[in-house]
Formats: C-alpha cells, structure tokens, sequence
C-alpha cells in the first residue's frame, strides 16, 4: 500500500508517524507554544530528528468549542511556516490541517504534500477540486457537524456501519472528482462520545474493507484524560499504550504530538513482529 507524493511512493506497508505542529493559540494541548519563526525550526528539526515521516501543519483550531476565524486569518496563520519550511527543509513532507479550499490551495502553490481535512469535503466540496487539481495526497475525516457543535450530543444508531457508509460516500464522490490518493480517518473526538470513541478502537479493523490506509490521531485527547482523569500533560504514557494497540491492529498513520515515543513503539512493534 503506498501513496503517490509527487512522483516519490511512500510505502504505508509499515507504520509511519504525522508529527502535528499546530500555529494556532487555542489548539487544545499545544495551542501557542510556537508563536516565532525559531520555536518553529526548533519544533521541526526535532520531529525530524526523531523519525517523523510527515509534519502536519494546521492555523484552525479543532477542538471541541473551537472559535471560528476567517479563511484570511487561516492563511496568515500558515503561509509564512509553509514557505520557511519548504526552503529550509526540501524534502520534508507537509500536509496542511485544513477543511478550506481556499487555504488548500494557498499551501499546495507553496509546495505542501499532502491535503489532511478534518471534514471530508462536507464543510467545503470545492476542496475536492482543489485536490484533484494538484493530485495530492488527500486525508478525510468523519466528523458531525463542525468543531463549534459538533460535541453537542452526537448520537448514531449504528456507529461503525454510519461511519462506513460516510466513508463509502464520500471516497465516491472523491474518485468522480479524480481524486487517486485516499486515506481514512475515523475522527476521534470529533463527534464522538467516549464510549464511541473506544468502540472505533475495538473496531477499528472494520475500516480496512475500505481498503485504503487508515490514520487514527488519539494523541492526548479526552478519550484518555476524561477516563484516567488525568491533565493532558500526564496523558504520553497512555497515548503510547493506545499507539502501541493500534500498531498491533495494522494502522497505517499515527498522528502525534511525540515522535520520539510513537517511533519507539514502532520499532517495538517491528522487532516482536520480526522475532
């Protein structure tokens, strides 16, 4: 299983690691640490450092409750760190956290990799040819509603089978607009109650009937801290439990705040599976 980037395969047959690097002031765990063009490059160069395969980069807030802000305030956001991070690093690869086609496309005429959108083209279809014009890479999400409502009590008669049937949808429509690249991502927390969130983990091998990789991003959230109760600065460790679960259910992307634990758990992973 591999993705076309730009005439380079990236073989999703092992495990790789999307390293997050929010520029937004009220993300929920790392909103405004990296406010300068130093805390930035910092930031980055560890990532690489460390093993991460994909750097994510996202100006919109999604958490839960998250404020709305324009498309302008988006771009400013995350043009500036696009283009310093293109010159100083060629050949990272970026994908851009946003469900606008109009920042899409901004970050794809600066060279980013990959499109990562939180609503699979439901907030704004006009993403799809976006995508297709560029022939990128494309990461959709099920989420309900948006980040303003969509906690407010999300409920499903049949969850796996309603999140299947969103994504069976929405990958035809992708594919009618000429979309060749898709990857999946079941959205938890976006939508979710804590009991669906872990009944997405137990059945999270449903979703290989897509057969199409699958990215699961659990890095510090509710789902962990709401049923440890634990601050989300305590929340690594079970992170890297759930990372390690996922691992052993054959996921393909792991979307992180750590590299360097979720490339430990990796390397664990290969080397019991090697033995």
């Amino acid at each position: 299983m591999k993705i076309n980037i730009k005439g380079n395969l990236l073989d999703l047959t092992k495990p790789r690691i999307m390293g997050i690097l929010n520029l937004t002031p009220d993300s929920f765990y790392d909103g405004g640490l990296y406010n300068s063009e130093i805390k930035i490059d910092n930031r980055v160069a560890k990532m690489i450092d460390e093993g991460v395969d994909i750097v994510d980069v996202g100006g919109y807030s999604s958490r839960p409750g998250a404020k709305d802000i324009s498309i302008d305030e988006e771009i400013k956001r995350v043009v500036p760190t696009i283009k310093f991070l293109k010159k100083k690093y060629p050949d990272l690869v970026l994908s851009i956290d946003t469900f606008r086609s109009e920042v899409a496309k901004s970050c794809l005429d600066l060279g980013v990799d990959i499109v990562n959108d939180i609503s699979a083209g439901c907030i704004d279809e006009k993403i799809f040819d976006v995508v297709s014009e560029y022939n990128c890479p494309y990461v959709m999400m099920h989420m309900r509603g948006n980040p303003q409502n969509m906690q407010n009590k999300p409920e499903y008669k049949s969850l796996i089978k309603e999140l299947l049937s969103f994504f069976a949808k929405r990958i035809y429509l992708a594919r009618e607009k000429g979309i060749i690249d898709i990857i999946i991502d079941p959205g938890i927390g976006f939508g979710k109650t804590l009991d669906h969130n872990y009944t997405i983990m137990r059945k999270i091998e449903n979703f290989k009937h897509l057969d199409l990789p699958i990215l699961v991003g659990i890095s510090r959230k509710s789902l962990i801290t709401k049923h440890l109760n634990i601050d989300k600065k305590d929340s690594l460790n079970a992170t890297t439990a759930l990372n390690m679960y996922l691992l052993d259910k054959k996921i393909n992307i792991l979307r992180v705040h750590d590299v360097k634990e979720a490339k430990e758990c990796i390397m664990l992973h290969e080397k019991i599976k090697s033995s």
